[in-house]
């Protein structure tokens, strides 16, 4: 991909408003230890519980799982083994999906969470969507956190023979997405889907990424319009882009170690509106930054500790991923 030309003050400026509201909120870190797995999200996701305690019901046939996650009640699904998908199956409401083991999951498809809300997805293998289907798509959705998952397609195809790993749209918010691992694909996680929905997405789009490791994906980690983005203690291996931040989005890239990446932070590429970013305790190794608008998301609103870049790469590698909790 090229770099764009310099875009005027007046087409740099135009979003911008709403998407750095957020930044003004001052917060308290709190230790935590690194590599533990949460028992609640923590970033924009905080206070999703899902199915909460409600009784777990164990599937391991797709029509199953089909009725096991319809409706809005209070529901724990387990997925027990791997499930071939054809297109996306809706999640309701008030629901957690969690994987049994290492190897539970589903291949060729993916999940969808459209129009609910407070909903958990853990310790699942999500591989091989075939476009349009993306592994996980959230539209319309709030409250969602998605979390020690193991996302995975290949890089034999065309770049559109998969659709996305992970897509955030349509005016979605408070996402969490931490401890996953994002390996084999083009286009890793989109939030925002267009250039021409800044009707519907700005003031939302509001997503944490933290502990997650990125290897061999080509680029979209993430990429982000109109909403506000905090990318934390990520590893990311093998990217031609990492982060981009456009259409005005206001990202804050903290304490990741980038190996292997072309450019690790861009602002100016591929929209007419540029976004903006901040970069603190990056270990960019190597890496170009494009970055054209320093933004001013500097305080994440909500309590959290980013551990040192130099302490990431073990934290992520032990960490992130299926059967890990």
């Amino acid at each position: 991909m090229r770099t764009l030309p310099p875009r005027t003050q007046a087409q740099r400026s135009v979003l911008a408003a709403g998407a750095a509201a957020l930044a003004t909120v001052a917060v308290l870190a709190i230790p935590q230890s690194a590599g533990a797995a949460e028992t609640s999200p923590i970033g924009f996701g905080a206070g999703t519980t899902g199915g909460g305690s409600a009784t777990a019901i164990t599937v391991s046939s797709l029509s199953a799982f089909k009725t096991a996650v319809t409706g809005n009640t209070a529901k724990v699904v387990k997925v027990n083994g791997l499930i071939s998908l054809s297109g996306q199956v809706d999640i309701g409401s008030n629901t957690t999906v969690l994987g049994v083991g290492s190897s539970s999951g589903f291949t060729g498809g993916g999940l969808r969470l459209k129009n609910v809300t407070n909903v958990v997805v853990r310790n699942l293998n999500i591989s091989k969507p075939l476009a349009p289907a993306d592994g996980i798509e959230v539209q319309r959705s709030t409250k969602v956190w998605i979390d020690h998952n193991s996302f995975s397609a290949d890089r034999d195809h065309d770049k559109d023979y998969y659709d996305g790993l992970l897509d955030i749209n349509h005016g979605s918010d408070n996402v969490t997405v931490s401890w996953n691992t994002f390996k084999d694909h083009f286009k890793g996680s989109l939030v925002g889907h267009s250039d021409n929905n800044a009707s519907e997405d700005t003031g939302h789009l509001k997503v944490t990424y933290h502990h997650n490791s990125f290897s061999n994906v080509n680029s979209r980690i993430p990429s982000l319009r109109f909403g506000t983005g905090h990318f934390y203690d990520n590893y990311v291996v093998g990217a031609e882009t990492a982060v981009h931040s456009r259409m005005g989005a206001q990202m804050l890239v903290e304490n990741n170690v980038f190996r292997s990446t072309q450019v690790a932070v861009t602002t100016n590429r591929n929209s007419d509106v540029d976004g903006f970013a901040n970069l603190r305790g990056n270990d960019l190794g190597g890496a170009a930054t494009e970055v054209s608008q320093v933004g001013t998301f500097t305080t994440a609103p909500y309590s959290y500790t980013a551990e040192p870049a130099s302490s990431v790469v073990a934290s992520v590698t032990s960490g992130a991923g299926t059967g890990k909790l």
